[in-house]
């Protein structure tokens, strides 16, 4: 898949199956951080404040959710019955997307976020 422009291209290269639960994520991101900016960042959706705050990705079996490596230690005990890493998370494409949780964790980080910009700025 050639490198999208835009999140609507980005979205809009996969399977309507997956194009549902990637449109999902991009509103429930929205919806946590709604003054973040939309942005493509190696080859992702990606939503930065100061910083980028989190990724999201389609792929054949999963919706990858990166929300570094502060995301992934602050919530680990909610990922024990997903595939993760220390800086993604796995969604199976066949399982609701835990939305509430994806909720959490971008505000978490949005706090986090506006924490080290103030304190740089000081």
């Amino acid at each position: 898949m050639k490198a999208a422009k835009d999140v609507n291209e980005y979205i809009a290269g996969y399977p309507k199956v997956v194009q549902k639960l990637l449109e999902q994520m991009r509103t429930t991101i929205k919806r946590a951080a709604p003054d973040a900016k939309e942005i493509i960042s190696y080859g992702m959706p990606a939503y930065k404040q100061n910083r980028v705050l989190v990724y999201f990705g389609g792929h054949t079996s999963h919706i990858g959710f990166y929300p570094t490596s502060s995301g992934i230690r602050e919530f680990e005990k909610e990922f024990s019955g997903y595939k993760y890493s220390k800086g993604a998370v796995q969604f199976p494409i066949d399982e609701p997307l835990p939305l509430e949780l994806v909720t959490k964790i971008v505000e978490f980080r949005l706090k986090e976020d506006l924490l080290k910009a103030k304190s740089k700025a000081k």
